[in-house]
């Protein structure tokens, strides 16, 4: 018996015979091509928006526009040393989405003025610079959070402490007075003196850490079908729990704070991070029947007991019905309604329409005042951009290696994709009216800091599942090592090399 010598590896890097892997390209270039393309929307926005509003292009149009160009730029460069390996397409549409809300609230500012007054209406006031501000303060966010989370699994050391904290923060406006946490109806913000902060923008993420987390200890467990029908696998009894106790959390949102739209969130991402984690339609369907269920049974209480109820009895009867309410409580979804079909295909262009005609249009109701300038075409193409957003973070949850990231990024994309679904089904009638913002588009600072916070997180997630393994395998002492995609190598032990003569 003689043993055989392993050849050893050669300089490149390989054996004999064995090439090293290319390295993948980090596609910052491409990101940087994108954002240019972004920056270039922008300032054709803002020349057409100032040309039809006050019948010139003033001389410093540009100034917002080269403000979130530097913005961006520091975004994509931190990106560059912290996040190399992320998505090439996140940061650019963001960027667009972000760009045109702080645009269009600049065409806001402008129709609050006097025609003859509007050249001489400075780009560093109103609401178009504090919503620059906020994007500022919110991208800084983010590039400290890529910072400081260098490994999105640390997360998971915190998640039931944070479980804890979403539940707080989502509690903390039921429980204030309504002078300090209700607006037009819904309490979800808490007001301090010159600032309104809405924390269930937070919650989500602290929340979605927590579900993944517990999800990826218990999906066996929730996995175990009971009975079939129909050709589905439905899940046991005992099972149920967690999805009850959440559906409940839901129902007290909806009735606490009177919103539609929170509880359908918070419920929503359960149960797709349920699904995502388990492969269960039944969980689905499960999830669909307990949310129908509790919605219609809050609008029956609140038609013949009112008391908590009454708030959303009086919404749907709203939404079923907006042009016959005799209170004119359907006012804001009429004027929704009329901004968007006055838009028709192709709209009346930028600047040129009356979007202040539709209430809280800064906020809830962007969208219908960019519907009736950009029409259904433009509406069309901004949905297809938060689309690609929810689909690069889904290809994300995809491509990263370990179950926690994929379940926290497949809750975050989806998070993106029902908070647009929630305002936009609002604004057209498609569900009741929500108090939520439509992402990276409305006014409001914790709104825009909460959802560059998932953005960032987004961009840690996308670079862990792109970022190359660690080198080719290298022969030591100890055995054969291996890249473990970030973690310590692998230990494979070596196998005996001898042949029979």
């Amino acid at each position: 018996m003689t043993a055989t010598a392993i050849p050893a590896p050669s300089p490149t890097g390989g054996g004999a015979g064995v090439s090293a892997p290319a390295r993948p390209r980090t596609r910052r270039n491409v990101e940087l091509a994108l954002l240019v393309f972004v920056i270039g929307i922008l300032t054709v926005f803002a020349a057409v928006v100032e040309g039809n509003a006050i019948g010139e292009v003033t001389g410093d149009f540009w100034v917002q526009i080269a403000i979130i160009a530097l913005i961006f730029g520091l975004a994509h460069v931190a990106v560059r040393f912290l996040a190399p390996y992320a998505d090439p397409v996140i940061l650019p549409a963001v960027a667009l989405i972000n760009g045109l809300g702080v645009a269009f609230l600049r065409r806001l500012d402008l129709a609050g003025v006097k025609a003859p007054q509007r050249a001489e209406l400075s780009v560093f006031g109103g609401d178009g610079f504090r919503q620059l501000g906020w994007t500022a303060v919110a991208v800084v966010g983010a590039i400290v959070l890529l910072a400081i989370v260098r490994d999105h699994r640390s997360l998971s050391r915190y998640a039931y402490t944070l479980g804890l904290a979403g539940i707080v923060l989502v509690m903390i406006p039921a429980v204030l007075p309504s002078r300090f946490s209700s607006i037009n109806g819904a309490k979800l913000w808490i007001k301090l003196p010159g600032l309104t902060i809405q924390p269930g923008e937070f919650a989500k993420i602290c929340l979605l850490v927590f579900f993944a987390y517990y999800l990826v200890r218990k999906r066996e467990v929730l996995s175990l079908a009971s009975k079939r029908f129909l050709g589905i696998d439905f899940p046991r009894g005992r099972d149920l729990g967690p999805v009850v106790g959440v559906w409940l959390m839901s129902l007290l949102v909806l009735v606490f704070e009177k919103d539609l739209g929170t509880s359908l969130m918070y419920f929503g991402l359960f149960v797709v991070t349920l699904y995502i984690a388990t492969e269960r339609v039944s969980w689905l369907l499960i999830g669909l029947v307990l949310f129908l269920g509790g919605a219609f049974l809050a609008y029956f209480l609140g038609k013949t007991i009112g008391g908590p109820f009454l708030n959303f009895s009086e919404r749907a009867t709203t939404w079923l019905d907006p042009f016959g309410d005799a209170n004119n409580k359907g006012y804001q979804l009429v004027q929704s309604l009329l901004g968007l079909g006055t838009g028709g295909l192709t709209g009346t262009g930028p600047g040129a329409g009356q979007p202040t005609k539709v209430p809280e249009v800064r906020t809830d109701f962007i969208f219908s005042g960019m519907g009736e300038e950009i029409g259904l075409f433009g509406l069309t193409a901004l949905l297809v951009v938060y689309v690609l957003l929810v689909e690069r973070g889904l290809r994300s949850a995809i491509n990263v290696r370990d179950s926690f990231g994929k379940l926290f990024a497949g809750g975050l994309a989806f998070t993106i994709g029902l908070q647009v679904f929630v305002i936009v089904g609002g604004i057209s009638q498609l569900i009741p009216l929500t108090g939520q913002t439509t992402p990276f588009l409305s006014a409001g600072g914790s709104s825009l800091v909460a959802n560059w916070l998932l953005i960032g997180l987004l961009l840690r997630i996308s670079d862990a599942g792109r970022r190359p393994a660690a080198g080719p395998p290298s022969i030591g002492l100890g055995g054969i090592s291996t890249g473990g995609g970030g973690g310590a190598p692998v230990q494979i032990k070596e196998m005996p090399t001898e042949v029979v003569r």
